[in-house]
């Protein structure tokens, strides 16, 4: 935030400083620019400010520091208002940095790296791959987290945004109570609020959480013991992704499935592909089952499921759902309710039940997406602010498996079902010269389009940087002139992944007639 009245160069108001060189450009104008209006000199801008008056510490008071609350409080500030983040870790980032987005993907990058070095022909006489411990890979994670925190430290401190580190609790409407980490109580008026304090890993009662070898994926990030075998109960994005990384360590996995087939709200192709992939690396996935009990001890698991079986590991982790932060947050002081997994409900405006308090982020649950996270705080600060507010409600879905998992759209089964005239084009990875060179196995660009129209209707992909790939579809997708002939008609680097497109775009236009 600046709160300094800005000046353009070579005008001052309120000196007379450069009032020759202005009178000089303006005898200019009017001899350049005969018959014309005068050319107006250039004014000074002035710094934003808060919309609204009143008589609190701060305008705006942001509970979290990670993706939601920093994109949150960074709009607030630069437009002028008076912020205060409450973070109640020591550092800022949030759960994002510390414990969810940024050490996984860290983590999953070290173990790509792994099975890419063994993979490779050149390295194929290496012996001591699996001899990497947990312990080594994680010293990534946590060298990444240490960047990221400094990073995001500097945002706050450039936008002069106050940071108390402690546990809030909303007292009464327009007052929270701080908890300090340091010791001690303090007391903070605002005039508006945004809950941003993100999520973590649901625990149910049943489960002993203390043992050490029954984890959720916060837990697992300081794991310490040897593990050959593990059990990852509830396979959907965080199991699937953790059960690449253990595979891809050398461990033996069983996923434990509740649904029919993985990541059903996925199109079945890549769906299938997914699973095909985690058997071949050798991860056993045992769907539409339910755990009964688990027996717990000093070296091993055991996990009996509905159906009767009973396995044997060295640990489970439990990925089955997120609950939303608000223990201890008092919300019902201020009128808020939350669901039963501490989820806050929010309008298309980020509100809450209260009208002074929005909330963004992993804390309302769908699509609890660290992008998404992002684009909401700023939503959410934005219509505190008197703006008008864009709900976000079409993201792609980026899955961090071995390999990636991203689409945006439309499925072929929604599709089918909306009886929307739809033709396919599909690029398999193991054809494009890119990926025979960087030794890329599997992967497939999918493209969904109108077949009348060529409007483009869904891109899903599979396979090494979809996450990064999406994103040519998802600009082509949200303009004016989405069409498929893009790829057609727009040259690509060769060798890129982004070929694929255009291989794709000419395999479906070969299927209409």
């Amino acid at each position: 935030m600046s709160s300094d009245t800005r000046e353009d160069d070579g005008v001052n108001s309120e000196t007379g400083s450069s009032k020759d060189a202005k009178e000089q450009k303006v005898d200019e104008a009017k001899t350049d620019n005969k018959g014309k209006d005068k050319k107006k000199p250039r004014t000074l801008v002035e710094a934003p400010s808060y919309p609204f008056s009143h008589e609190f510490d701060y305008d705006a008071v942001v509970i979290g520091a990670g993706p939601a609350g920093e994109a949150a409080a960074m709009k607030l500030s630069k437009s002028g208002a008076n912020v205060l983040v409450i973070s109640e870790k020591s550092e800022v980032g949030g759960n994002c940095a510390h414990w969810g987005t940024i050490p996984s993907k860290a983590l999953r990058q070290t173990v790509f790296n792994l099975i890419s070095f063994r993979r490779d022909p050149l390295f194929s006489n290496a012996k001591d791959w699996y001899q990497v411990p947990l312990t080594e890979v994680l010293k990534r994670a946590h060298d990444v987290i240490e960047l990221q925190v400094a990073t995001h430290q500097r945002f706050y401190e450039r936008n002069r945004i106050d940071i108390l580190h402690g546990k809030a609790q909303f007292v009464e409407d327009h007052q929270i109570n701080v908890e300090l980490l340091d010791g001690g109580v303090e007391r903070v008026t605002y005039h508006k609020a945004v809950i941003a304090t993100g999520s973590r890993p649901y625990r149910p009662k049943e489960l002993d959480f203390t043992h050490p070898r029954v984890l959720d994926s916060d837990k697992v990030l300081g794991l310490d013991q040897v593990v050959k075998k593990i059990i990852i109960y509830g396979a959907g994005v965080i199991g699937c992704e953790y059960a690449s990384i253990f595979v891809g360590l050398g461990c033996k996995v069983e996923l434990i499935n509740n649904q029919k087939r993985l990541l059903s709200f996925l199109d079945e192709e890549i769906s299938d592909a997914l699973s095909h992939d985690l058997r071949q690396l050798g991860v056993l996935i045992r769907s539409e089952e339910e755990m009964e009990s688990l027996d717990t001890y000093d070296d091993h698991v055991v996990l009996n499921l509905k159906s009767g079986k009973r396995i044997m590991a060295d640990a489970i982790l439990w990925s089955n759902g997120r609950s939303g932060n608000t223990e201890g947050l008092g919300l019902k002081n201020v009128g808020i309710e939350v669901n039963s997994r501490g989820q806050v409900s929010v309008n298309n405006h980020y509100q809450t039940a209260n009208e002074f308090i929005y909330a963004a982020g992993d804390v309302m649950g769908w699509p609890s997406l660290a992008s998404a996270a992002y684009d909401q705080g700023r939503a959410a600060s934005g219509h505190l602010l008197g703006e008008d507010a864009i709900c976000i409600t079409e993201v792609p879905t980026g899955i961090y498996t071995i390999p990636e998992i991203s689409c945006i759209g439309k499925t072929e089964q929604e599709l089918t079902e909306e009886k929307v005239p739809y033709e396919v084009g599909q690029a398999f990875f193991k054809h494009l010269a890119r990926a025979q060179i960087i030794g890329e196995r599997s992967g497939l660009l999918k493209i969904l389009f109108h077949r009348e129209t060529l409007e483009v209707l869904g891109v899903h992909c599979f396979g090494n940087h979809a996450s990064e790939i999406i994103h040519i579809g998802q600009a082509v997708m949200n303009s004016p002139n989405n069409s498929l002939n893009y790829f057609v008609e727009t040259t690509f680097n060769y060798p890129t992944m982004a070929e694929a497109y255009r291989v794709a775009a000419l395999n479906g236009m070969n299927r209409l007639f």
